[in-house]
């Protein structure tokens, strides 16, 4: 009888955690394709694809000679009416205090106490009638033109809010001649060149939000019971073979897909260094919430042929059994044996490349 010289070790059971596995896309945290909000011909790019950018930097600048004389033109304006209604900046306004109300107010008054004296006097018969009565109509007269400045300057008050609305609108738009970053991410498309016209709405830039990432799950129905905002997800990608990424779930679908009985969810991975990119295909395995028992085995117990994994036992005797297996979960150095191997049977984990059914194994646990 042959005999080989292998190193033996027994089967173990003991509880393991168990993994979802299922695969989905990278894609961006956020993407915009950001726009000009008023039209002008472009004269600074100052971001190129790939450009970092932090939320506000300015990817295109637009003409703004015009609508900044524009915005000149409504701050004089406002300035102009506020120095007529006697307005300090910040000031809030009060009818009763701007300089033509007030001297409409005094005139008023004045020409009241003149006519207060004047009827006292005619009452003593020490004031002819026609001169009470021109008292009497310049009172009136006064009075007229005080509620006239009242009204005036109500109405220049209303033309002072137009005023600043239309400072306000003159600011906006000379502040939108600068098209601004709406979050950090970086370039993906810059759409203008230098002299370009821009109209309103014309895309002049595409920023996408790389940090975190997300990728989109589909998890079969049995497994709804383990899923749960904020569990852990390890991923492991394209392009980094043997490196697993970590995220965790942050959105878990109140409903159930009706077609495949499916549940979406979405899970969020840092990407600080950018080197995950939207796109990149990777394969997620979700732990579940409880531990079950496994039968384990290191991993150089197993033969693998094709599509078939072969374990050998080794008998009391010292005599190999070959075994056909199937493999489950894998744990550091160990797998998990779902069927072939039983808990506490030894199996040989060197030289298994040189055993055969029926060869005697000499060797040590």
């Amino acid at each position: 009888m042959r005999t080989v010289q292998a190193s033996v070790a027994d089967a173990v059971e003991r509880p393991i955690s168990r993994f979802v596995a299922v695969s989905g896309t990278l894609s961006a945290q956020e993407q915009a394709d950001v726009s000009a909000e008023i039209a002008g011909r472009i004269v600074s790019t100052p971001v190129e694809r790939g450009t970092r950018v932090s939320a506000g930097t300015a990817l295109v600048q637009i003409d703004d000679a015009e609508v900044r004389a524009q915005a000149d033109e409504a701050a004089a304006n406002v300035a102009q009416i506020e120095a007529r209604l006697g307005l300090a900046r910040g000031a809030t306004f009060e009818i009763d205090r701007v300089p033509e109300v007030v001297n409409a107010r005094a005139s008023s008054d004045l020409a009241q106490l003149e006519l207060d004296r004047a009827r006292m006097l005619v009452d003593k018969q020490l004031l002819p009638q026609a001169d009470f009565d021109r008292n009497r109509a310049q009172a009136e007269v006064t009075r007229r033109q005080f509620d006239i400045a009242r009204n005036s300057a109500e109405q220049q008050y209303q033309s002072l809010l137009a005023s600043r609305a239309r400072m306000a609108l003159a600011r906006k738009a000379l502040a939108d001649t600068i098209v601004r970053a709406p979050f950090d991410g970086v370039v993906d498309q810059r759409l203008v060149s230098v002299g370009d016209y821009a109209v309103r709405g014309t895309k002049v830039a595409s920023v996408m939000r790389i940090s975190p990432l997300r990728v989109e799950l589909t998890v079969p129905g049995q497994y709804i019971s383990t899923i749960a905002v904020g569990r852990s997800v390890t991923l492991d990608v394209d392009g980094y073979p043997g490196r697993p990424f970590t995220g965790r779930i942050r959105y878990v679908s109140p409903a159930v897909q009706t077609d495949s009985r499916a549940l979406i969810i979405e899970a969020v991975v840092p990407n600080e260094s950018g080197e995950l990119k939207p796109g990149q295909f990777a394969t997620a395995r979700i732990e579940q919430a409880s531990q079950t028992p496994a039968v384990l085995v290191p991993r150089s117990a197993l033969r693998s042929d094709s599509d078939t994994a072969r374990a050998y036992v080794v008998s009391p005797d010292g005599s190999a059994e070959e075994r056909i297996v199937t493999t489950g979960e894998t744990v550091g150095d160990l797998i998990e044996i779902t069927s072939g191997v039983k808990a506490g049977e030894a199996v040989a984990t060197s030289n298994v490349a040189q055993l055969a059914d029926g060869v005697r194994v000499t060797g040590t646990r």
